[in-house]
């Protein structure tokens, strides 16, 4: 098994509150050669090839901080996993508008809608494609960065 599937099926930490979600993103440095990947969509092929440049990685946090505190209008986070609060690796996002059972109480809970990896992604397919509105967020994260 790969160290990046050790990590994705691996133990993670829920980000439980939003201040603890906005210390996360503080702690992670755009530069540090982050993969980002959205589940369900097409990816360019430089998204899976090499780590996203700084400017692009910068803009995703910023743009799915805002798009998860619109959309999942609650008082706490509790969407966000990660492998090290302190130090991530991996960081999986649950898509708001899919979260079925992310807590893994059902026979086939949703998958993350995007994730953030320091390793090279290995071995994710694209089991359920995303809707149409989150397909094009996404490819607007390219085009604008």
């Amino acid at each position: 098994m790969s160290e990046f599937r050790r990590l994705y099926t691996g133990r993670l930490w829920s980000v439980l509150g939003w201040d603890q979600l906005a210390a996360l993103w503080r702690r992670i440095d755009p530069a540090a050669g982050w993969y980002l990947l959205a589940l369900g969509v097409d990816a360019p092929a430089a998204a899976t090839s090499a780590p996203a440049d700084a400017a692009t990685v910068a803009a995703f946090i910023q743009r799915i901080d805002a798009l998860l505190r619109e959309e999942h209008r609650e008082s706490y986070c509790g969407i966000v996993y990660t492998d090290d609060l302190a130090n991530p690796s991996l960081i999986k996002i649950y898509d708001p508008n899919n979260l079925g059972s992310s807590c893994g109480s059902s026979k086939n809970p949703p998958g993350p809608g995007w994730v953030m990896s320091r390793l090279a992604p290995v071995g994710l397919g694209v089991e359920n494609p995303a809707p149409a509105g989150r397909r094009r967020w996404w490819q607007a994260l390219f085009r604008d960065s």
